[in-house]
């Protein structure tokens, strides 16, 4: 019994670290003099403030108001609906960070190599959290943006982007850290 446990907890270690990795691909890597245990229970914090899934109702969940900060998919999603990015969260769910929320269409390894990307596809996700970033990926669908802060890392949007107000279009960054990012559509501004 004692073996199981010690298995399932190396597994949620090694996941969440793999997350944690997934998750920092817009900043560099940083030597680190932090002890293992630390480093164990930092991951066990981002993986209990995240959402890691290939399931469509649960996506639409994290992505919701009571949702999480960081949402990862973990495969190809469709979901039938639009999906509504909303509610206000911080920079790895610490009240005291910015606000900032993420949503990661990739795997990476400890190096930040993409290892896989994803397919989300949607009627229309409809953001209205601030500072919501985009990782990787592709979105097969219209983005609709009533927030500032909107960001593209990576990612290919095979669709149309439009901005509620010019403020949104003015403070988004559709290629940010320039990576590549991508919209096959329109980006206009809807005033």
């Amino acid at each position: 019994m004692k073996k199981t446990k010690l298995v399932t907890l190396t597994a949620a270690v090694l996941l969440s670290g793999g997350l944690l990795a997934a998750c920092s691909a817009d900043e560099k890597p940083a030597e680190s003099s932090t002890p293992e245990s630390s480093v164990a229970t930092s991951s066990e914090d981002v993986v209990s403030s995240a959402s890691i899934t290939d399931k469509p109702e649960e996506i639409v969940k994290s992505l919701g108001a009571e949702g999480n900060w960081l949402t990862a998919a973990t495969g190809d999603v469709t979901i039938d609906q639009d999906l509504v990015v909303d509610g206000e969260f911080h920079d790895k769910d610490d009240a005291s960070a910015d606000i900032y929320r993420k949503l990661a269409l990739h795997t990476q390894d400890e190096k930040f190599t993409i290892l896989d990307n994803f397919t989300l596809t949607v009627p229309k996700i409809v953001v209205n959290s601030e500072n919501f970033t985009v990782f990787y990926g592709t979105i097969k669908g219209d983005i609709e943006v009533n927030a500032n802060g909107f960001s593209l890392i990576g990612t290919k949007v095979d669709g149309n982007i439009t901005f509620t107000k010019e403020e949104y279009q003015t403070s988004a960054n559709l290629d940010k850290d320039g990576k590549g990012a991508t919209v096959t559509g329109e980006v206009t501004v809807a005033e």
